[in-house]
């Protein structure tokens, strides 16, 4: 988000802007909705894989590897090609995320190297000692990163590595020092940050989507993170999610506020997503 963001809880104001308050309200509800189906008493686990399998899926989506769920399951290898290598990347930051949870609030920027870190790790047999990998890009290096292309499009030009480094450490102050904001406000601020800053010579949106559901879970607000937001992302399209977070780039009001609504239709849909995996479960399907 632009602007200055050093002062005092400077997220708490944008929980008051026009349509959040309700999207909040929404979202909490939606949430609530799932956490108190009655097969979330005993299969809570269950639900919490499928919703991390689904989330993976549709993140890998949005990066352009849009394969069928039962594709996703059945699958071991995912190194054969640019797609599989996607689908795998999604599946190796949905099953670590549970475990950065303790590490987000005092350290945002570890998690997130580890974020990039995984993400990028397989890529044309790049490990983690490749030079790009796990760090944010430095000056000259450029994003390859097909799937955000479209934001240069849109007004959202990319940040060079000084500016970029300064609003991210920006960011991660403001995790560390918390906010008084609702949740989704705060996942809404660090997912369309990442996305605007590309820090990552690649796989930011991958990186950012797994960073929204860190959010999400550590704040309280999805505790059993069986609300798979990524789901209600790849269901609007690539096409309204770039163009949302264009109006974020902004740094106006009406942008950002417009963001957050958007994020909290992704939870809501999300939720239903769960809602629908609970009834399944509950059939015995």
């Amino acid at each position: 988000m632009n602007g200055d963001l050093s002062t005092t809880d400077p997220l708490a104001p944008l929980g008051d802007l026009p349509g959040v308050p309700d999207a909040v309200a929404a979202v909490r509800a939606a949430v609530d909705g799932v956490h108190g189906h009655r097969v979330m008493r005993r299969r809570s686990p269950e639900v919490a894989a499928e919703a991390a399998l689904r989330g993976a899926r549709a993140s890998a989506a949005l990066d352009g590897a849009d394969w069928a769920l039962e594709e996703v399951r059945r699958r071991s290898d995912f190194g054969a090609d640019a797609e599989a290598r996607t689908v795998g990347a999604a599946l190796r930051l949905s099953a670590e995320a549970g475990q950065l949870l303790s590490v987000w609030r005092a350290s945002p920027s570890r998690v997130l190297a580890r974020l990039h870190l995984l993400a990028a790790g397989g890529v044309n047999g790049g490990g983690p000692d490749a030079p790009a990998v796990g760090r944010p890009r430095l000056a000259g290096e450029a994003v390859d990163e097909p799937a955000l292309d479209g934001l240069t499009g849109r007004g959202v030009a990319l940040p060079g590595a000084d500016a970029m480094a300064a609003r991210l450490d920006a960011l991660s102050a403001l995790v560390v020092a918390g906010s008084r904001a609702p949740a989704l406000v705060q996942a809404a601020v660090v997912h369309g940050e990442l996305l605007a800053l590309r820090p990552f010579t690649s796989h930011n949106g991958l990186v950012a989507r797994a960073a929204q559901r860190i959010v999400l879970v550590s704040s309280g607000l999805d505790p059993k993170s069986v609300t798979p937001a990524e789901v209600g992302h790849a269901e609007a399209g690539r096409d309204v999610y770039l163009t949302a977070l264009a109006g974020y780039a902004t740094g106006t009001p009406e942008g950002v506020a417009a963001w957050i609504t958007h994020c909290g239709r992704a939870v809501e849909l999300g939720a239903r997503e769960s809602v629908a995996v609970c009834e399944a479960l509950q059939r015995g399907a």
